[in-house]
């Protein structure tokens, strides 16, 4: 995309129709469950902050992305080996039901991991 956002909602309402409900979804369920987090914009994506940013998501043509990898939870990164690509980050696909709750579970340990307690 060549537009500069400046919010999750310009990212989200830029973004392809079937993608728009997962993108505010995500971002509602962040907030939900880190409730100091900030959103804000990195990469040119929406992202969440706690001090330093620790979620990074993004629509693509077949799959939202989440990012950095999670690397600190052995048993959750069990869990998220069918939607880790090679360098960690995830892809979850449009085409599939979303998994939120592992999502929201993500979000969880990356503000442990990267923002502290």
């Amino acid at each position: 995309m060549s537009t500069r956002f400046s919010s999750h909602e310009q990212y989200i309402a830029a973004a392809a129709p079937q993608a728009q409900p997962h993108l505010q979804r995500i971002h509602s369920l962040v907030l939900e469950l880190v409730p100091d987090a900030q959103a804000c914009i990195g990469y040119n994506i929406p992202a969440f902050r706690r001090g330093k940013v620790f979620f990074y998501f993004a629509a693509f043509k077949r799959h939202i992305g989440v990012y950095p990898p999670v690397t600190g939870d052995a048993e959750l990164q069990a869990e998220l080996a069918r939607y880790r690509g090679p360098k960690g980050n995830l892809s979850f696909p449009l085409d599939e039901p979303m998994p939120y709750e592992l999502i929201g579970r993500v979000a969880v340990a990356l503000a442990g991991e990267y923002a502290g307690r």
